[in-house]
C-alpha cells in the first residue's frame, strides 16, 4: 500500500514501485489498476473469505471420517486412504491427515532421531540379502504371538516372507527355500547375531580340521549352498529389513484384521495371494548393476538333504543308532558300516530322518516301540505307592535280650545305667 501512495502522492514510476514492491511490472500495473478503483480495500485479494473451488464437498468429508471410525480406526493416514480409494472415496492422505487431527482420532508420533551416516546398495541383485524374524501380535487378539520371516534385497528392495511359529531353524529353512525358488541362491545374507544363524560355542574337533569353524545347522546348510553369512553388529546396520518390519506390523497386521485371519495357514495365503507382489512393485528399485547374482542349482545340489539338521551319531554294536530318543536300525545292506562308526542323521523339514554315511543313504527302520529304552535314573515309587514294610520285633529268648553282664550286678538295676552293686 505504501508503494501505491507515494505513486499517487510523490510521483514514483511504476517501475520503482514494482522494484520495491518485489513485483513484476504487470502486476505492479494490476495492483495500481485497482488501488485507483478501490482505495485500499482494492488491495486485498478477491479470494480472501471464500472457499476453494478445490474443497471436499462437507457430506463426503463426513462420509470419509465416519467409514475410517467404522473400518480402519487405528491404521494411519497413508494406509486408510489407500484403502478409502479402493471403495471409491478419493481423498489425499496428507488431507484425510489434517482431518483425522482435528478430529482426534490420530495422534502424530514424533521421533528423535541420532545421526548416522548412510550406506549405499549393493550394485547387484541377490548379491546381500537382509534376514531377519520379526515376533510380533501379528493377530492382535484374534490368536497367539508369532514371527515373521523376513527376507529383503539390499540392492533391489525385493522382499520375501513367511510367518511362522518362531523364529527357528526350521523357520529360517523355510524362508531360505522360497526365496530359492523364486530367484535363486543368493552371494550372502546379513543377520543379527542369533544362535539360529551364528554359533556361539567353540568348534568341535571335525569342524576344526575342516577349517569351517563352529556352525549351527542354519550355518552349515549356507556353507554347502555357498552363501556366506555376515552377521550385523547392529539393528541399524541391517536397518533395511528393519524399517520393513516397521511397516509390515502396520500394514499386514491391518490387512489380516480386514480378511479376518486368525491362523497361520490363512496369513501365509494372503502373504501369497499379491500382498507381498503389491509391496514388491510399489517399493523395488532398480539396481545398478543388471547382473544377476543369484546363481542356479546344480543338478547334484538336494535341497531336500542339505535343508536338514544333521547330527553325527556313533554306530552301535547291534547296528543300532540312537537319535531323539528313537532308535533306528540299520538294516543288512551293501556299504554297511562298521560298529563305532560315524553316521550322519538328516533330520528333513517334513520330519523324516535319514541315516548317510560316506555320502550314501543307509536303509533303516524305526524299532522304538519293539526295545525299551532303560532309564538312566529311575523314578523312585511314590510314598502312596509303596508297600507298608512290617516292624520285626526279637522275641523274649533273642540273644540280644540275654545278660552278659557280671552275675552279681542286677539287670534291673543296670537298666538306669548305675553300676553300683547290692549291699549284704
Amino acid at each position: 500500500m505504501l508503494v501505491c501512495v507515494r505513486v499517487r502522492d510523490h510521483g514514483m514510476s511504476l517501475e520503482r514501485a514494482a522494484e520495491a514492491a518485489g513485483l513484476s511490472y504487470r502486476q505492479m500495473r494490476r495492483t495500481w489498476s485497482r488501488f485507483l478503483e478501490a482505495g485500499e480495500a482494492g488491495l486485498i485479494h478477491l479470494s480472501r473469505g471464500r472457499s476453494s473451488s478445490r474443497t471436499t464437498l462437507p457430506s463426503l468429508k463426513e462420509e470419509i471420517l465416519e467409514r475410517y471410525r467404522l473400518t480402519y480406526l487405528g491404521f494411519g493416514p497413508t494406509l486408510a486412504a489407500e484403502k478409502l480409494a479402493c471403495e471409491g472415496l478419493i481423498v489425499d492422505h496428507e488431507t484425510l491427515r489434517r482431518w483425522l487431527i482435528a478430529s482426534g482420532q490420530h495422534t502424530p508420533r514424533h521421533r528423535r532421531h541420532q545421526h548416522r551416516k548412510a550406506r549405499e546398495r549393493v550394485e547387484s541383485f541377490g548379491q546381500l540379502v537382509q534376514f531377519d524374524g520379526s515376533p510380533h501380535h501379528w493377530f492382535e487378539d484374534r490368536g497367539e504371538s508369532c514371527c515373521l520371516m523376513h527376507m529383503i534385497d539390499d540392492a533391489t528392495g525385493i522382499r520375501h516372507a513367511i510367518l511362522t511359529k518362531s523364529e527357528s531353524t526350521a523357520s529360517a529353512m523355510r524362508v531360505l527355500l522360497g526365496w530359492i525358488a523364486l530367484y535363486g541362491v543368493p552371494e550372502a545374507l546379513y543377520t543379527d547375531h542369533s544362535t539360529v544363524y551364528v554359533a556361539d560355542w567353540e568348534p568341535t574337533l571335525e569342524e576344526q580340521l575342516a577349517g569351517t569353524g563352529a556352525l549351527t545347522a542354519f550355518g552349515r546348510a549356507c556353507a554347502t549352498l555357498g552363501i556366506s553369512i555376515i552377521p550385523a553388529s547392529s539393528p541399524q546396520a541391517k536397518g533395511r529389513v528393519e524399517r520393513a518390519h516397521g511397516v509390515l506390523q502396520d500394514r499386514f497386521v491391518k490387512e489380516l484384521r480386514l480378511a479376518g485371519c486368525s491362523t497361520i495357514e490363512l496369513a501365509n495365503q494372503v502373504l501369497r495371494d499379491g500382498f507381498l507382489d503389491d509391496l514388491n512393485t510399489r517399493f523395488a528399485v532398480t539396481p545398478a548393476s543388471s547382473i544377476d547374482a543369484h546363481r542356479i542349482l546344480r543338478r547334484d545340489e538336494d535341497l531336500d538333504l542339505i535343508m536338514a539338521v544333521n547330527e553325527t551319531r556313533t554306530v552301535g554294536m547291534d547296528y543300532t543308532v540312537r537319535f531323539n530318543n528313537r532308535i533306528l536300525q540299520i538294516v543288512r545292506q551293501r556299504g554297511l558300516p562298521d560298529p563305532k562308526d560315524k553316521v550322519t542323521v538328516a533330520l528333513r523339514l517334513d520330519g523324516a530322518l535319514h541315516l548317510m554315511h560316506r555320502g550314501q543313504e543307509l536303509e533303516h527302520e524305526d524299532v522304538t516301540d519293539k526295545i525299551a529304552i532303560p532309564r538312566a535314573h529311575p523314578e523312585p515309587p511314590r510314598l502312596s505307592e509303596r508297600t507298608p514294610q512290617p516292624i520285626n520285633r526279637p522275641t523274649a529268648d533273642h540273644p540280644w535280650k540275654r545278660w552278659y553282664g557280671p552275675p552279681e550286678l542286677d539287670r534291673a538295676q543296670t537298666r538306669d545305667g548305675t553300676l553300683s552293686t547290692s549291699s549284704g
